[in-house]
């Protein structure tokens, strides 16, 4: 019997799976803040939804992640402090994000999010640390396809070049 044989979670994590779990814990502790920001400035209902959504996953991944780091004796990141939901009418017309500007920071954070998850997923070598990151990569996969459907709908999505005409072969 080696050393990265028998249950997966009795296995030595290595210094990379180690450096990428706690990354990931204090970026979603951070994702956690900035969309409780965005939830007082977002006037959608399917917005606020989809950040509602967006803010248990993150809080789920989060601990999860620093249960692990726990059970192999890492001190996870500390937690940022909760942010108090504001009525968007007491935000400065100035001072607020729109919906258009707040569904574009979700889509490019899940788009990080997809790649930060595969490649840890990628570099693991436990098995349930690859499946936990395959996990969420699977959720991120899920809330992008739910966040540019709701940008199209809303026509928010700002549409790079499309090939109208296709050249004839």
């Amino acid at each position: 019997m080696g050393i990265l044989s028998g249950n997966p979670k009795d296995q030595p994590l290595h210094y990379g799976e180690i450096f990428n779990i706690w990354s990931y814990s204090a970026k979603k502790k951070s994702t956690i803040s900035v969309y409780q920001l965005y939830l007082s400035h977002a006037g959608d209902i399917e917005l606020k939804r989809l950040l509602t959504n967006l803010i248990e996953q993150a809080r789920q991944a989060a601990l999860e992640c620093d249960e692990l780091l726990i059970h192999n004796g890492f001190m996870p990141p500390p937690s940022l402090p909760e942010r108090p939901l504001v009525s968007l009418e007491e935000i400065p017309t100035g001072a607020r994000f729109s919906d258009v500007e707040i569904a574009a920071a979700v889509g490019e954070n899940l788009a990080a999010a997809l790649v930060a998850c595969s490649q840890i997923t990628g570099s693991s070598i436990r098995i349930d640390v690859g499946l936990l990151f395959s996990k969420y990569y699977a959720l991120h996969l899920a809330s992008s396809a739910a966040a540019l459907s709701l940008s199209k709908e809303k026509g928010w999505l700002v549409l790079p070049p499309l090939q109208i005409r296709r050249p004839d072969h």
